[in-house]
C-alpha cells in the first residue's frame, strides 16, 4: 500500500485556508452573537437566565470544552509522529490481516491500544493515512476508537453498571458503526477523493520532508497542530454558543418519550461535545428521566459526531464524506436506541 501523496499541490490548497480559517471564526461568532440577540428580543420568556448570564455561560462552557480537549489533541498528535517518523515501515502492516475486512476489524479495536479520546483520534488518523493505510481502514479506527477503549468501558460500567445493557449497547453499536462506515466507503468508487485538498498537500510536505528524525518529528508537530488547534477551538465555540441557544428545558421535557427521547438525546449529544472518557456520567444525570435507549444513542452519537469531533474531522475530510458519515451513525444509532428501548 503507497503513502497519501498528491502531484504538484498548488499554493492555493495550503495556504486558502489558512487564510479562511480565522474569517469563519469571526462570523460564526457574530452569527452566534446576532441569535442570542434576537431571541432575546423576539422571546425574551424563553430563557430564564439573562442574555449577559447565557453569553457568560456559552464563553465558560467553551473555554471548558477547549481546556478539556487540548490534552488529548497535543497526545493524539504525539503519538501521530510516533507512528509516522519513529516506528520503520512495514512493522504495524506485518501484523495486519491481508484480507480488507479483516484489517478493518482489527484496526477497529486499535483503540483499546491508544486511548487518547475522540480528539487525540483525530491526528492520530491522520498519521495512518500519511503512513499509508486506506481511507476506509483509517475511517475505521476513528469511528471506533472513541467508545471501543479501555477508558470509556471502565467509565462507562462505573456509571451504569450492566443496567438496561448500556455498556453492551455502546460497545457493540460503536464497534458496529465503525465497520459498517469502513466496509460502505470501501465501496467509494475514489476514497482518496473523500479528502481535503490541504491534507492532500499536506501528505506531499510530510512524505518529502528532509531532515533527520528529530527535525521531521518537530515539523510534523507544527504542521498537526496548526491543522486541528483552529479546528478544535471553533468547534469548542460552537459547542458553548448552540448549549446556551437550545433551552435545556425544552429537551427534558419530551425525555419520557421513547421516540422523541431519542431525538432529544441526539441533538444533546451533538451539542455539549463532552469526552468520551467521561460523557457516560453526563449521561446519568439523565437516567430518571430519559429511556435507556436514548442513553445509549447519546453514548454513541456524541464521540463519533458532535459539534467539536466534526470540525476537527474537516481537516481531513471533505463536507460531502462528513455528510455521509453523521447519516450513517444517525440512522445506525436511531435503529439501536429503538431496539434498547424494545428489550429494555
Amino acid at each position: 500500500m503507497t503513502r497519501l501523496s498528491t502531484a504538484e499541490p498548488g499554493a492555493g490548497a495550503v495556504t486558502t485556508p489558512r487564510r479562511a480559517a480565522p474569517a469563519v471564526a469571526l462570523g460564526l461568532g457574530i452569527v452566534a452573537v446576532a441569535v442570542l440577540f434576537a431571541i432575546d428580543r423576539l422571546a425574551p420568556t424563553l430563557f430564564s437566565a439573562s442574555l449577559p448570564t447565557r453569553a457568560q455561560d456559552g464563553m465558560t462552557l467553551a473555554i471548558s470544552v477547549l481546556i478539556e480537549s487540548l490534552p488529548f489533541v497535543v497526545l493524539g498528535v504525539a503519538l501521530s509522529i510516533v507512528v509516522q517518523v519513529w516506528v520503520p515501515p512495514g512493522v504495524i502492516e506485518r501484523w495486519m490481516p491481508r484480507r480488507a475486512w479483516a484489517r478493518r476489524a482489527v484496526l477497529s479495536l486499535l483503540g483499546m491500544l491508544v486511548p487518547v479520546c475522540e480528539c487525540g483520534n483525530v491526528p492520530f488518523a491522520r498519521g495512518l493515512l500519511i503512513r499509508g493505510f486506506s481511507v476506509p481502514e483509517t475511517l475505521t479506527f476513528l469511528i471506533a476508537a472513541p467508545i471501543v477503549n479501555p477508558i470509556v468501558i471502565l467509565t462507562t460500567h462505573q456509571a451504569f453498571g450492566w443496567d438496561g445493557g448500556i455498556l453492551v449497547a455502546r460497545l457493540l453499536g460503536g464497534y458496529a458503526i465503525a465497520n459498517l462506515i469502513g466496509w460502505l466507503y470501501s465501496r467509494h468508487p475514489d476514497p482518496d477523493g473523500l479528502l481535503t485538498d490541504r491534507f492532500r498537500a499536506t501528505c506531499d510536505l510530510v512524505v518529502n520532508e528532509p531532515g533527520g528524525r528529530g527535525r521531521r518529528s518537530l515539523t510534523q508537530f507544527i504542521i498537526e497542530l496548526r491543522a486541528v488547534m483552529p479546528a478544535l477551538i471553533i468547534g469548542s465555540a460552537l459547542a458553548g454558543a448552540v448549549q446556551v441557544l437550545i433551552p435545556r428545558d425544552t429537551l427534558l421535557a419530551i425525555g419520557s418519550n421513547p421516540v422523541l427521547s431519542i431525538a432529544a438525546m441526539t441533538a444533546l449529544a451533538m451539542t455539549v461535545a463532552i469526552c468520551s472518557n467521561v460523557d457516560a456520567f453526563f449521561a446519568l444525570s439523565f437516567a430518571s428521566t430519559f429511556s435507556p435507549g436514548s442513553l445509549v444513542v447519546f453514548l454513541l452519537v456524541g464521540p463519533l459526531i458532535d459539534i467539536k469531533m466534526l470540525a476537527l474531522m474537516r481537516t481531513t475530510f471533505t463536507t460531502r464524506a462528513l455528510a455521509g458519515i453523521v447519516t450513517i451513525v444517525l440512522l445506525s444509532a436511531f435503529a439501536i436506541g429503538i431496539g434498547v428501548n424494545l428489550l429494555a
